[in-house]
């Protein structure tokens, strides 16, 4: 979905773009799949093995077997500290968490291996402060962006993630799930076309 997401953002330059944060996994003991039969870290390598070759994107599914991450909230919430600072600067550094969890196999729900990542981000732009970024992960100012983006994820019934929303109110179309960069398209290409339809 990654890498379809980068190519939508290509074909419609126009769009703006907002990344909500959903928390798929709280906690092993409160977490289930039932659509991928999921209840347990190891059982999530075989879904990420066939994400891999349904996307042909490189991934390491051995995460789950080597050093399985305990949770989803701390790279969210890394992000959302990110993101306290600059909506750009976000998207950058979840680009360098995919990177850094699903191609090198790295356990991102560390708290050593989100500021890794945060330093990385600052040597790429120096104006990037990554010593409020170590705060906003710590004092409870992430957290707290992070829940708003849980309540807004619930407000619109988002259980499933990745989830794009297209448009606004009830026009608005939702995919939930993985999908081909082809499908999205022909997805929302047949979703303009009803919208266009109801306003002639």
């Amino acid at each position: 979905m990654h890498s379809a997401i980068s190519k939508l953002k290509e074909e419609y330059q126009t769009a703006s773009w907002r990344y909500i944060m959903g928390g798929l996994i709280p906690d092993w003991q409160s977490f289930s799949d039932p659509v991928n039969f999921v209840t347990r870290p190891l059982q999530m390598g075989p879904v990420w093995m066939y994400a891999s070759r349904v996307s042909g994107v490189p991934i390491d599914h051995n995460l789950w077997f080597r050093d399985p991450p305990v949770s989803s909230y701390p790279a969210c919430i890394a992000f959302k500290s990110v993101q306290l600072q600059s909506h750009e600067y976000a998207i950058k550094y979840l680009s360098l968490l995919w990177e850094t969890c699903i191609a090198q196999g790295i356990n991102i729900a560390k708290q050593i291996e989100l500021i890794n990542i945060a330093s990385q981000l600052n040597a790429l732009y120096p104006d990037f402060d990554l010593q409020t970024f170590k705060a906003d992960l710590t004092n409870g100012k992430g957290l707290e962006a992070f829940r708003d983006d849980i309540r807004e994820a619930r407000l619109n019934n988002i259980n499933r993630f990745p989830t794009l929303i297209f448009g606004l109110g009830r026009d608005s179309l939702l995919v939930s799930g993985y999908r081909p960069y082809e499908r999205l398209v022909k997805a929302i290409e047949q979703h303009q076309a009803n919208v266009h339809k109801k306003t002639k």
